[in-house]
């Protein structure tokens, strides 16, 4: 459904430190940073890419938004989890763990990256 996803980053070189940490734990690469500062991280099915607003005022977060990676199993969601608070994200919301809704039950766990964007790992 989606070609890509971008989220600003006041600073893109710590939201660099803290994206590669938590998508590494999810067996993804390193991002790329381009010519214009903006660092992409590329798969089979998406972009995730960070940067800094286009407008010169400060990102801010989507209240509301949440943005989802999908993991393997529960391990790797809480690995995601200590990767993001490692590297200067902080938690959110409920510690990782179960989630029921009607979707079934997930096992999920939510971060605010360094700009303050609300993301989440979950294993369905």
């Amino acid at each position: 459904m989606f070609s890509h996803i971008m989220v600003g980053a006041n600073d893109v070189q710590e939201s660099k430190i803290f994206y590669d940490a938590i998508l590494g734990s999810l067996g993804h690469d390193s991002g790329l940073v381009d010519d214009k500062g903006r660092c992409f991280y590329r798969t089979k099915s998406g972009t995730f890419a960070i940067g800094k607003p286009i407008d010169g005022e400060p990102a801010c977060h989507g209240n509301g938004t949440t943005i989802g990676f999908s993991a393997e199993n529960s391990a790797t969601v809480d690995a995601w989890h200590s990767a993001g608070i490692a590297n200067g994200g902080t938690s959110c919301e409920n510690p990782p763990g179960l989630r029921g809704g009607t979707n079934g039950t997930l096992y999920i766990a939510y971060l605010r990256d360094p700009s303050g964007n609300k993301i989440c790992a979950l294993y369905r």
